[in-house]
């Protein structure tokens, strides 16, 4: 163990500078949060969350339903596994194959994910939008739907009967957090994120503009997307194409960003609803090219990634949310695989809840990541105290890393000085916990 109290050193005496400040994220400043904001914080929404019976504990909430005022804007993404969901399949066909269009409420079970039931499951996701949309009073092909729980069971349509009637009943602007609780599984919180963003100077003066949202996830978590459901609501102007073209970049940059485990669910889906409701009547929507719509985005990418980091934090067992930094590389690609092979080693995640500093094992998993870059180029810190330079050991204080392992947040930086690309991507520590969940899931 060495115990220094000065500022590292190389191998060769030099001082040694971390890469970055630790409180100093990739990225451009985000708006602040909503106190209290989630899916209904935008106008034009409501939601509502309750127990419908897909769970065997009485009153444990397993349906949520968010209902816009209209019929608006909608555009989603979803996994890229073969093995999707029935959910998935018919959402899809109600946005005509594209990918955006027009809906009025997405409606969501948790306990059974009514996926790997052949056309059983198709028939009963179509149903659940039929009675969704009779009990909103809107057309099937208006409602979107998503399940999450148990793989390859059939699901239940007795308690969307049931269910629907209830949630339209308590429909409301301050509903969100009940849906919210009502879309989680092995989640320990609920994820809830809202930020607001003027509209003055840019074509809607005097305008305060909301994107907020929910999600769920927290194991089975790895792009493409992750073990999610995501719901979130804008009360822009937006049209449905560009709004498409929006949630593709956030999602790219947020919830593609986030492992757990390494595993793709068979679920996953992110819709995004925009009323418009914030603007003047007959304001146009706003123009892809412009500021206002830049204002949008920079909100909607903040939301994202607060719910994305939610989830990596809420791993299943975790106990540390844990942030890897990736520049200078020398392309995105590689900035991406570097990340991801140090955001998904066992032996990282696990060194992290032991709170052990071991950068060998993140020089392991960079050099396997097949990233282009020179061991004597590669620099690493862990939470802000240089660890290697030029591939090789530098001097730390064991005892002060220690401390700084007792952080929330543990961040782990990478510099391959191979070029100027850069990347994020969240994870969490692997715990005892993890196996123990997992190994016991279906009961």
């Amino acid at each position: 163990m060495t115990h220094q109290t000065n500022s590292p050193t190389s191998a060769t005496g030099d001082s040694v500078v971390p890469l970055r400040p630790v409180s100093a994220p990739f990225g451009a400043t985000v708006p602040p949060p909503v106190e209290g904001g989630g899916v209904t914080s935008a106008r034009g929404f409501r939601a509502a969350g309750v127990h419908a019976g897909f769970r065997k504990e009485v009153g444990r909430l397993d349906l949520a339903l968010v209902a816009a005022d209209q019929p608006c804007a909608c555009a989603a993404a979803f996994t890229k596994n073969v093995f999707c969901s029935a959910p998935v399949t018919v959402s899809r066909r109600h946005l005509d194959g594209v990918g955006y269009g027009t809906a009025r409420a997405v409606v969501v079970n948790s306990g059974n994910a009514n996926a790997a039931t052949g056309a059983i499951g198709l028939e009963a996701a179509e149903e659940t939008a039929r009675l969704a949309g009779d009990a909103v009073g809107c057309p099937a092909d208006e409602v979107l739907v998503a399940s999450t729980g148990v793989i390859g069971v059939h699901l239940p349509l007795a308690p969307f009967g049931t269910g629907l009637p209830q949630a339209v009943g308590q429909l409301s602007a301050e509903g969100g957090a009940q849906a919210a609780r009502a879309i989680m599984t092995t989640d320990t919180r609920p994820k809830e994120a809202a930020v607001t963003f003027s509209g003055d100077g840019v074509g809607y003066d005097g305008c305060t503009f909301t994107v907020g949202g929910m999600a769920k996830g927290s194991g089975m978590i790895m792009p493409n997307m992750a073990t999610m459901i995501a719901v979130i609501t804008t009360d822009a102007p937006i049209a449905s194409n560009a709004l498409h073209d929006a949630l593709v970049r956030a999602v790219d940059v947020s919830f593609n960003k986030v492992t757990v485990d390494s595993d793709t669910s068979t679920n996953d889906s992110c819709f995004l609803f925009a009323s418009g409701e914030a603007a003047p009547q007959g304001a146009p929507s706003f123009d892809p090219s412009g500021l206002a719509f830049a204002r949008f985005e920079q909100a909607l990418h903040a939301v994202c990634q607060n719910l994305a980091r939610a989830m990596a934090a809420d791993g299943e067992g975790a106990t540390r949310l844990v942030t890897v930094n990736v520049s200078g590389a020398a392309t995105d690609q590689d900035a991406d695989a570097a990340a991801r092979a140090v955001a998904n080693s066992p032996l990282v995640k696990t060194a992290v809840f032991g709170h052990d500093a071991n950068w060998g094992r993140i020089a392991a998993a960079i050099g396997k990541s097949g990233a282009a870059f020179r061991q004597e180029d590669a620099a690493i810190d862990i939470m802000g105290m240089p660890v290697c330079r030029g591939g090789l050991t530098v001097a730390f204080d064991e005892d002060e890393a220690l401390r700084r392992f007792e952080e929330a947040e543990i961040v782990i930086d990478v510099d391959l000085g191979a070029g100027n690309s850069e990347t994020t991507v969240w994870t969490c520590d692997f715990t005892h916990d993890y196996i123990t969940i997992n190994g016991d899931y279906r009961s």
